[in-house]
Parts: structure tokens; C-alpha cells; sequence
């Protein structure tokens, strides 16, 4: 994206005057105009000369934006398991509708939180526009995660490593899937992942309150951990010669996964054990990453129990 947008505001100065001024006056000549004055303020008619809008004004309100989603954690299902969470306990404002209130209070939901009942749109303007909260919504601070060793000592099961998704809404499927299928947890770069809340949280349905994940500075360095404690990874490329079914084993497996547009990048596969393809009869190569992720999960799932 260029860092110069096309700006659609017209360039500032004197407009030219066609004709005599007063004939400006609707309803026939020889009135004084009573429209605003060129480059004045705007009384209740059509200013010809607007002030150009600054597109830095709403910068300040996007980021904003960006920063409240990420202390928000909004829908059913991740409010309710984010309320279970052990470690969010005695944390965060949660707002309900009444009959939300009610279902939290009637099935002990809230686990010692205060309710704060609302009107559905007074919550809908907390939130990020399109946010389908289904009349619950918890501001709380993002999990900070847990230490690779929590999740990788003693080795055993899969691992999911993301390499640079960035796209909440994938990365929140793929927790919900590593869930279904039994994976210990999942392990991220820290700085280019996105917040375990917001749309991630919704995505996922829960599934980040449950699922333990990693922060990690560096991937590669910490598949050299991970090797290192028993771990064998395998990498996702759909041009490797392997197929899952083909590189997948018992023994302790890191699935790794990257991005839509880059794959896992070259140094994080050089210290992969091994890549492989998912195979694709009907001729159409491309799966959404978080499809993708489900159907290594399930493969490696298998290879596990057998």
C-alpha cells in the first residue's frame, strides 16, 4: 500500500465567481447571497470551498479501535470459557443483556464475576463494528501465554507452530481445530501474531482459554528446543515430494504451518525434519490454512493413536 494515499479532497484556494454575485439569490437578481461566504463556515446550506479533511484524524480513532478489540473477548461460547478460565478470575468488566444476565446467574456461569446488564446496542458501541456478540461481551486484558516448556516437556502428542499468521479469524479456527484433535497447544512469533481476543476469540469459540499457547521470539530457535526434548517437526509445503500421510509417525509431532501468501519461510523449514503435501485429487491446490491445519491435525491425530 503506498504511504502516500490518493487523496479525494480538493485542492485548497479561491473558487472563481461566474457572474455577478448577486444574482447568487434564489428567487431572482439584485439579493445579497445568503449562502456561507467562500472558505467560510457552513450556516445550514451547500459550502462550495469545504475544509479538507486531514486523513490523519482517523488514525488516532483506529487505533483506538484496534487496541479496545484487543481488550475485549465478545460471543457465547468465549465469554462463557473465558469466565471458567482460572486465571481470568477476579479480572475484567463483563456486560451481559438481561436475559445473558439471567442464563449466567441461573447456570453459575459467572464464577464470581460481576454483571453489568446493558442494553444489546449499548454493547454492540463497544465494540468493533460487525462484532456478534450475542449479548455478552468480558473487557479483560489478552492472555499472555505460557512457556514453551509447559507445553513441550515431556514430549508427546502435536504441537501446532504458526510462522506469521496473521489473520485473526484463521488463527482462531486453527486453535478451535488443534482442540478438537487433542494438540497440546500452539506455538506463535510474538511479534507478528495477533491477540489471543477480539475476532481471534470469537473464531475460535473458546478454544484460546483452553489451549495453552507459546509466545516465542524466535521459530526457529525454538524448534532447536524442541528438538532437543524430543520433538520431530513437519512442515506444511504443498510442493514437497511427501505426503502427510507418508511423514507423519507416532512419535512427538510439531505441525507447522505458515502464512497463506509466504509458506513456511525458508529458514524455519531448514529446521524442519521434513515437509510435506496434503494430496488433492480433485486437481484444485489450495486450502485455506486454517482447512489445511485441520486436516494435518487429523492425519497426525491418527498416526498418534496407532
Amino acid at each position: 500500500m503506498s504511504r502516500n494515499p490518493e487523496r479525494n479532497d480538493r485542492k485548497s484556494g479561491k473558487k472563481p465567481v461566474f457572474g455577478d454575485k448577486s444574482s447568487a439569490r434564489p428567487g431572482g437578481p439584485g439579493g445579497a447571497a445568503k449562502g456561507p461566504s467562500a472558505g467560510g463556515p457552513d450556516r445550514g446550506g451547500w459550502n462550495p470551498n469545504p475544509k479538507p479533511k486531514s486523513f490523519s484524524d482517523s488514525a488516532p480513532r483506529a487505533s483506538r479501535a484496534k487496541a479496545d478489540a484487543d481488550n475485549f473477548v465478545w460471543g457465547r461460547h468465549p465469554v462463557i470459557a473465558a469466565l471458567a478460565n482460572p486465571a481470568r478470575k477476579g479480572m475484567g468488566r463483563l456486560l451481559a443483556t438481561a436475559d445473558r444476565a439471567a442464563e449466567l446467574e441461573r447456570d453459575k456461569l459467572a464464577h464470581g464475576h460481576k454483571i453489568e446488564i446493558l442494553e444489546a446496542q449499548a454493547i454492540d458501541r463497544m465494540l468493533p463494528p460487525g462484532a456478534v456478540h450475542q449479548g455478552l461481551a468480558f473487557k479483560v486484558q489478552p492472555l499472555e501465554g505460557v512457556e514453551l516448556e509447559d507445553i513441550a516437556d515431556p514430549a508427546s502428542g502435536v504441537i501446532v507452530m504458526l510462522d506469521q499468521l496473521t489473520d485473526p479469524q484463521n488463527v482462531g479456527a486453527i486453535f478451535r481445530s488443534a482442540l478438537a484433535f487433542g494438540a497440546k497447544g500452539i506455538v506463535v512469533q510474538d511479534r507478528h501474531s495477533p491477540a489471543l481476543a477480539g475476532a481471534l476469540a470469537k473464531a475460535s469459540a473458546g478454544a484460546t482459554e483452553r489451549l495453552p499457547c507459546a509466545r516465542v521470539t524466535n521459530l526457529s530457535r525454538a524448534l532447536e528446543k524442541l528438538a532437543d526434548l524430543g520433538w520431530r517437526a513437519v512442515g506444511l509445503d504443498g510442493a514437497a515430494e511427501l505426503t502427510l500421510d507418508q511423514a507423519l509417525d507416532s512419535r512427538p509431532t510439531v505441525l507447522v504451518m505458515g502464512s497463506e501468501g509466504d509458506g513456511v519461510r525458508r529458514l524455519v523449514a531448514e529446521h524442519c525434519d521434513t515437509m510435506a503435501r496434503i494430496p488433492m485429487p480433485g486437481g484444485f491446490e489450495s486450502l485455506n490454512v486454517s482447512n489445511a491445519a485441520a486436516v494435518a491435525l487429523y492425519e497426525a491425530s491418527r498416526k498418534q493413536a496407532s
